[in-house]
């Protein structure tokens, strides 16, 4: 399924001493069935372009469109647009509210009007995305960790089967493990359901390490978009934007200052050592 933003604008406060221009002349068209990443600085529009995606919010111009219809040519048929762009909000575990842990990743599918039988196979798979032992599962979902309750919000998301997936900070607050682990388990569905998916993040570790490609806001406008090695090789203009970079990112971009590399779209460490290794092996060369 394709979604695309075509001359995207979002106003808050028209008419208002507090009108804001969030998004400026937007138009993105994302890879189907790829990883986005989604980056910039606070208050760049990352979380209103959330929103617009699954028709939360409605833009001020310009126009949503999922397999080329516009998302709000039929505004009474948005409760299906929502099932097919799933939105998993920062820290959704604030989301939990049924009994079980089961009874809440089923909320959704129960709203589709699936049998029983279909529902019950959702939770169990979308459970099993995300690390979700099948004891929990009659467990009240307020007696779980923050992590177990991370997963079982972002469960409830999967268990809809969304041909788009949308998630704002996924990972935040989390230590390594847990990030690894939850992330992990996303990148396996996206891999298995071939879903389109958008991830928006601080971490460009995160970003560098699982999209195939990144969109970078800028005060509501793009700023770069393009696969992580095109972006990563403009890395001091994102360095001078006041944007993170990847640890080992930043190492090459001060050994290109001291005319040791040539390139910074290194984001990997994996990468890094290949990079290293022939730069190691050129100089060699030149003695």
């Amino acid at each position: 399924m394709s979604l695309t933003l075509e001359n995207i604008g979002v106003v808050y406060g028209e008419n208002t001493p507090f009108r804001h221009t969030a998004l400026e002349n937007i138009s993105i068209a994302f890879p189907k069935g790829k990883v986005t990443g989604i980056i910039g600085h606070t208050g760049s529009g990352k979380s209103t372009l959330a929103m617009l995606l699954n028709g939360l919010l409605r833009p001020t111009s310009g126009r949503v469109l999922l397999d080329g219809e516009d998302i709000w040519a039929k505004p009474k048929e948005m409760r299906a647009v929502r099932f097919r762009v799933g939105l998993v909000f920062q820290y959704p575990e604030y989301q939990l509210f049924d009994e079980t842990v089961r009874a809440d990743i089923a909320f959704g599918p129960k709203n589709m009007n699936l049998s029983a039988e279909e529902c019950d196979a959702r939770v169990a798979r979308a459970a099993a995305f995300c690390g979700i032992d099948e004891t929990v599962l009659s467990r009240s979902p307020f007696e779980l960790s923050g992590g177990q309750k991370r997963r079982a919000a972002i469960a409830g998301v999967l268990a809809m089967d969304p041909e788009v997936l949308v998630l704002d900070e996924p990972a935040a607050g989390l230590d390594p493990r847990g990030r690894e682990e939850i992330l992990g388990g996303l990148m396996e569905y996206q891999k298995q359901r071939q879903s389109t998916m958008l991830i928006i993040s601080h971490s460009m570790e995160d970003i560098a390490k699982y999209a195939d490609s990144i969109l970078v806001l800028k005060n509501g406008k793009v700023f770069l978009f393009g696969t992580v090695g095109e972006v990563f090789a403009d890395a001091q203009k994102l360095f001078d934007s006041s944007l993170d970079l990847p640890q080992i990112t930043k190492l090459f971009v001060e050994l290109q200052k001291r005319g040791l590399a040539d390139r910074t779209d290194v984001y990997t460490v994996g990468y890094a050592v290949k990079t290293a290794a022939k730069l190691a092996e050129n100089a060699a060369k030149e003695l």
